[in-house]
């Protein structure tokens, strides 16, 4: 087995052959994600309200459990099926340490990260290690993990230095081991104007401690404003300090979703003109890397899809333009020969290649509540609350009533363009406030539950109770095979 390392605009190994990393992230796993399993709010909003419900105890019963069967040999097996030879870990920096104990290493934190790598070693798969939660939040939504729209990691050194005290440890543990494509030590910051030279700063000391623990590893540096803005890289031109590092880019085509706040309500045909601009898009993402011949990897991109127990209407017609999407942004990568990450491997049936069918005793349980939660529109990947009257009638008026009495001039503030007025407010009342009082009547459904039935409830995310994405895996099994 070969380590994998950067040449030029290329992944090689050992022997200088070119390597196309093609695969998924592994969302919802070691960084639970609301819209992928179904909870409110953030994990550790969901973690705490369980272990008030049910004990400590059968609470981390119930999410060790969970780990567990969320990836299996089964799971892997058919990955590899599929021709796909990469999965990118995203995990949590909760299960390696405490913010009540901070710089002690949690040794228990690697007990399910090195079973999966190792499974997907088996079966010859690499695998790509991604921070996707740092202490404070590096980026302002919910995946970062600290239940508010402010990244908190870019203001306080201390969870810089933290998280730099982590990946020592990180590195030093993985070290010798190939099957590990490489790091990705911050998963989509957002670190805001005029302060962008402390993401530069703390990637030079992040490259510093890696290399100083592990010297073979490939190092995946994400673009700032959620991967897509590599603005403070080009001002500090920093790419001749780094060794064997690439460069990640997230690119999400809005023609993958939903009518959503702000963002318009064109459908996809296919036309030369919408293709031109889903292609210019991608490139304007990588052009700084492209201008220096660096080396890129989508780190993150897929559509979500329509399901007939929420959005109703013609479920099959919405989904066949979804999957159009996803084959035309293919092409555009094939001719790059590209590696990617799609966004996602498993959920509950919003963008997952396998996802849990309605019977199992998960869904069943949650089936109301799931309901609820789509009416209210509190996960904010996907949603689209402006097609319901009573959302509408809750907060056009209060978006309308700051559009009175802010000029236009100080409306778009950072993350903006990504997040515009509508998105903030949303993020804000919808996805974080009202999100946080389901959060209890989320754990309820638990109380009374014995060691038994907890595990029932955590086997429903075995691979041999998912449905398969048909349509999806054959897209992505067909061009896996298209590029040597």
């Amino acid at each position: 087995m070969s380590f994998l390392k950067v040449s030029g605009t290329k992944l090689v190994d050992e022997q200088g052959n070119e390597v196309i990393l093609r695969g998924a992230g592994l969302g919802g796993w070691m960084n639970m994600e609301n819209f992928i399993t179904g909870f409110p709010g953030c994990e550790y909003q969901i973690r705490e309200a369980l272990a008030e419900t049910i004990g400590a105890e059968k609470s981390e019963f119930f999410f060790d459990k969970f780990l567990e069967y969320f990836f299996e040999d089964a799971d892997a097996a058919f990955f590899k099926s599929l021709g796909l030879n990469c999965i990118r870990l995203p995990f949590n920096y909760r299960h390696f340490e405490d913010d009540m104990n901070p710089r002690v290493l949690k040794e228990s934190g690697f007990k399910h990260l090195d079973r999966v790598i190792d499974i997907c070693a088996r079966h010859g798969i690499y695998t790509i290690l991604d921070l996707h939660t740092a202490p404070g939040g590096q980026n302002t939504d919910w995946h970062a993990d600290h239940g508010g729209h402010i990244a908190n990691f870019w203001n306080h050194k201390d969870f810089q230095d933290r998280t730099i005290w982590l990946w020592g440890h990180l590195a030093a543990h993985y070290a010798s081991n190939p099957w590990v494509a490489g790091y990705n030590p911050l998963n989509e910051p957002t670190c805001p104007p005029p302060h962008t030279h402390r993401l530069i700063a703390f990637y030079r000391s992040i490259h510093t401690t890696i290399r100083s623990n592990d010297a073979r590893h490939t190092i995946f540096f994400d673009g700032n404003t959620f991967a897509s803005d590599f603005t403070a890289f080009e001002e500090a031109n920093v790419h001749v300090e780094w060794d064997n590092t690439a460069y990640s880019i997230h690119d999400y085509s809005p023609f993958g979703f939903p009518v959503s706040e702000g963002k318009g309500n064109e459908v996809y045909r296919g036309s030369e003109e919408q293709k031109r601009r889903m292609r210019r898009g991608y490139e304007r993402k990588r052009e700084w890397m492209d201008r220096r011949g660096l080396c890129v990897w989508n780190g993150e991109w897929g559509p979500v899809y329509a399901r007939e127990a929420f959005e109703g209407g013609d479920v099959e017609e919405v989904n066949r333009v979804r999957y159009r999407v996803l084959q035309d942004q293919l092409e555009i990568y094939n001719k790059d020969r590209l590696s990617w990450s799609i966004w996602l491997y498993k959920d509950i049936g919003f963008q997952g290649m396998v996802h849990l069918p309605p019977s199992t005793p998960y869904t069943t349980l949650f089936s109301s509540f799931l309901l609820k939660k789509h009416t209210l529109a509190i996960d904010a990947w996907g949603s689209s609350w402006s097609s319901s009257p009573l959302l509408r009638g809750i907060y056009d008026p209060l978006i309308q009533h700051i559009k009175d009495h802010v000029p236009e001039e100080y409306r778009n503030l950072y993350p903006h363009p990504v997040w515009k007025l509508e998105d903030r407010v949303g993020r804000l009342s919808r996805n974080v406030l009202v999100s946080e009082f389901l959060v209890r009547e989320w754990a309820e459904h638990f109380r009374g539950m014995d060691e038994g039935r907890l595990d029932e409830i955590a086997k429903s995310f075995k691979f041999e109770f998912c449905v398969k994405r048909e349509e999806l895996n054959e897209i992505l099994r067909r061009n896996a095979k298209l590029v040597g």
